[in-house]
């Protein structure tokens, strides 16, 4: 019934748009900066649920539960500084740039490091 998948980039994608979306459903609903729109709530509902059908139907890897949250704080992160940088008027993006960076650094080190295995 549940399928292993090695390489499952399907998930790190959903994780990344998840958090994509959640961040700029939270911006639309909360900031004044940002004007409202529809289509982040829609994304995030059905980010969340591809992501939810691809937990129930497939078994993740070993280490992938990880890489999983670390794509999601990567897509909070990147959409942070994409509308600190539209809107300078919501503060500085260094902050969430050099978060960014460090993440995707640790990424890139733990996809080198299952490569390797």
């Amino acid at each position: 019934m549940t399928q292993q998948v090695p390489r499952d980039k399907g998930t790190l994608i959903l994780a990344f748009i998840t958090g994509l979306a959640i961040n700029g459903s939270f911006s639309v609903l909360f900031s004044a900066f940002v004007p409202f729109s529809i289509f982040p709530l829609i994304a995030l509902g059905l980010a969340a649920w591809c992501l939810h059908q691809r937990y129930l139907n497939c078994n993740m890897p070993e280490g992938m539960p990880g890489l999983a949250a670390a794509f999601f704080l990567l897509g909070i992160l990147v959409y942070s500084a994409l509308v600190r940088a539209e809107y300078p008027d919501m503060g500085s993006n260094f902050v969430p740039t050099i978060l960014m960076v460090a993440l995707v650094f640790w990424i890139a080190s733990r996809i080198r490091r299952r490569r390797n295995r």
